[in-house]
Order: structure tokens, then C-alpha cells, then sequence
């Protein structure tokens, strides 16, 4: 037999077999696609706010997550799981990648709130894998906590050791994937923004699987509190400010620098570089956190931006009083290991922030501007 003539009959029986094993798939209340039906189905173009491509690459599993919620327990076999293969010719599925404490991933969230109350009936899997950026949101106390607050009502996964985030070779939070019937990644988005077009694309695949399986299409009327709109920056914005050694971008602005794994007294200088933080009081230098020891201490920097957030966390409550340009602007405790907002203004401006902190224990992660 000729070598092209084996070719061909070994791509007809891979074929076969991928065709049996999606029409034998039967775990869920819709019936998967029948040979002919995937047929006719046309597989769009990938399509992303960051790039194109002419392939679409086939999605990949979900890789021993660690933990799931939203997701009722098997009464057979007592054990909660997902697998994306499970619903491949069935729903249209999301897959979105994010971490609690991020502000980009939290600005999105309603976002997809909307997406899943509009269409999780219509036919349309929605996966939050939840791959942690720090060692606290490993916890799934605080995931649980945090998917309570944000109001998430669709299946999220933990992939605390980024065995999934690095399948899909992602590098980003919050990035979105859309995948097909067939089972192939047909749309992608990074970061925010891009709400009316990733709804678009979410349409048209679940007109097609509607048409394609003979049902119809109806969206869901949602009541809900206006949606964030998408963000427009046109002024430049001091970057995402990391405190822990380990993610050193030359943003300490103390002499005394960073000394890992030592408590350092630290002196603030006369004036501050813009986009530098500086400490006062006795820190202990962490590999993504500052911790403070001495019975108070202060956080500055000059920065430019309207929105200004802290993440940090601490074992004990600590109060904090953060000021503006000198004046008191508002006061707030820190306990849980989260995102905090510290200063909120309706224009953009460069402005001077200085945080004072009344008790030792503050854990300081980063600082994000929006």
C-alpha cells in the first residue's frame, strides 16, 4: 500500500474516532453534534484585541484544579469536578482567567455577571479559573469569600499551581477564551474593555449551535445596576507598583533599598520621585510584601492617576489614615487579605499620597491606578 493511500485512511479512521467519541458523549441535557452536523458548522476566525491569527487552536482541558465552587457535589461518586470535554459539541464555553485581588479582573466581573444571566440557558459554559498572582489567594476561604462578594454565580475553578493558566500558555489577568463546538479556541481577550464585541462573538456561536441543533435563540432579560463602562485612559498613569523584592521594577524609592528577608529601618526623604513608593518605620522585606513592625509607620508616593488601590492584608485589624496633597482624605481598616480603594477622584491629577499606619502587622503587596 502507498504511503499517501496510508495517510489518507489513517486520517479518516482518527476522523471516525474523534466524530464516535463526541456523538457518544451524553453528560449533560443537551445532545452533542452528530457527524453531520459538525459538518456544517464553520469554525470563525480567532479573533483578540492583542492579535490575529489564521489558526485556531484546539482548547485545551482543565489541569488538576485544586478546588471548585458553584459546582454541586456527584451524589454517585461524592466528588466535584469539570471537564471542558464534557460539554464540547454540547455549549459554547467561556473560559476566563483571573485573581480576586486584581482591579482589572474585579472591573470585568460584572461584566461576565451579565454575560452568564443572559445566556448560561441559551447554551453558553461559563469556567472562571481562578490562578492566584500572591501565596494569599491560594486560600480558599478568601476565593469563596471573594466569589460571594462579586456575586459569581457561574462554576470557578482553583488553579493555585497554574497548571491550566500554563496549558493555555497564558500571561495575563483577566484574559478570555471563547471555544466553539468543535472544541477550538475561536476568540480571545486580554485585560478589560472589549464588552460589545466579546458579546458578539458569544452570540453568533450560539446562533449557530441553535441552528445547528434546531432550537432557538432568546436572550434573558437582566436587571441590574449600570455596568462599569469600558475604561478610556488618555493621560499617562503611574504603572502597577509591586512592594516585594522578588518583583523588583526599580520602584523603591528609600536609599536603604530593598534587603531581603531583613527588618530595615526606613526614613522618608525631603521630597518624593514620582512613581516611587517610600517607607517610615521598621519593615520586614518579603518576596512579594512589605510587613510593618515598628508600632506605626508610613507609606508615600507621587503618583499620576483619578483611582488609587492598595492590596494588603493583616492578621490583626490595622487602621490606616491616607492623606492627599496633605489633607486627610478618609480613614479605613485592614484586615482581610485584599484589594482596598485609597483615594477615588472624578478627575485625573498628580497628586502627593501619604498613608499612616497606627499598628504594626500591615501587609503591603502592590499598588494599582486607574
Amino acid at each position: 500500500m502507498k504511503t499517501s493511500t496510508r495517510r489518507i485512511l489513517l486520517g479518516i479512521a482518527l476522523l471516525l474516532i474523534i466524530v464516535t467519541i463526541i456523538y457518544l458523549e451524553s453528560n449533560n441535557s443537551a445532545s452533542p453534534l452528530t457527524p453531520d452536523q459538525i459538518q456544517t458548522l464553520e469554525t470563525p476566525s480567532t479573533t483578540s484585541t492583542q492579535s490575529k491569527t489564521s489558526s485556531n487552536p484546539v482548547a485545551v482541558e482543565l489541569v488538576d484544579p485544586e478546588g471548585y465552587f458553584n459546582l454541586p457535589v456527584n451524589a454517585t461518586t461524592n466528588t466535584t469536578t469539570l471537564h471542558l470535554q464534557d460539554y464540547v459539541g454540547k455549549q459554547i464555553i467561556l473560559v476566563d482567567f483571573w485573581t480576586y485581588s486584581c482591579i482589572n479582573c474585579q472591573r470585568t466581573i460584572p461584566h461576565l455577571n451579565d454575560l452568564y444571566e443572559k445566556y448560561h440557558n441559551q447554551g453558553l459554559l461559563m469556567v472562571g479559573v481562578h490562578a492566584p498572582e500572591f501565596d494569599f489567594e491560594k486560600d480558599p476561604q478568601n476565593v469563596k469569600r471573594a466569589i460571594e462578594k462579586f456575586q459569581i454565580k457561574y462554576p470557578v475553578v482553583q488553579d493555585n499551581d497554574m497548571h491550566t493558566w500554563q496549558a493555555y500558555q497564558n500571561r495575563y489577568w483577566p484574559h478570555k477564551y471563547l471555544i466553539d463546538l468543535t472544541g477550538h479556541i475561536v476568540y480571545d481577550h486580554i485585560g478589560e474593555g472589549g464588552y460589545e464585541e466579546t458579546e458578539a462573538v458569544i452570540q453568533d456561536l450560539l446562533q449557530k449551535r441553535a441552528t445547528i441543533l434546531g432550537t432557538n435563540l432568546t436572550t434573558t432579560n437582566v436587571e441590574h445596576q449600570p455596568l462599569p463602562p469600558e475604561p478610556t485612559y488618555n493621560h499617562p498613569l503611574t504603572p502597577e507598583i509591586y512592594m516585594g523584592y522578588a518583583y523588583s521594577r526599580n520602584q523603591f524609592g528609600n536609599r536603604e533599598g530593598w534587603q531581603p528577608q531583613k527588618s530595615v529601618n526606613y526614613s522618608f526623604p525631603s521630597s518624593l520621585t514620582p512613581d516611587l513608593f517610600y517607607l517610615e518605620g521598621t519593615w520586614l522585606n518579603n518576596k512579594d510584601n512589605m510587613i510593618l513592625q515598628s508600632t506605626s509607620g508610613r507609606i508615600g508616593l507621587r503618583y499620576s492617576a483619578r483611582a488609587v488601590n492598595i492590596v494588603a492584608g493583616a492578621d490583626s485589624p490595622v487602621n490606616l489614615t491616607v492623606y492627599k496633597d496633605g489633607k486627610e482624605y478618609k480613614t479605613l481598616t485592614i484586615k482581610n487579605y485584599d484589594l482596598y480603594p485609597l483615594i477615588d477622584d472624578q478627575e485625573y491629577g498628580t497628586h502627593e499620597l501619604s498613608i499612616k499606619v497606627s499598628q504594626p502587622g500591615l501587609m503591603a503587596f502592590t499598588f494599582t491606578f486607574g
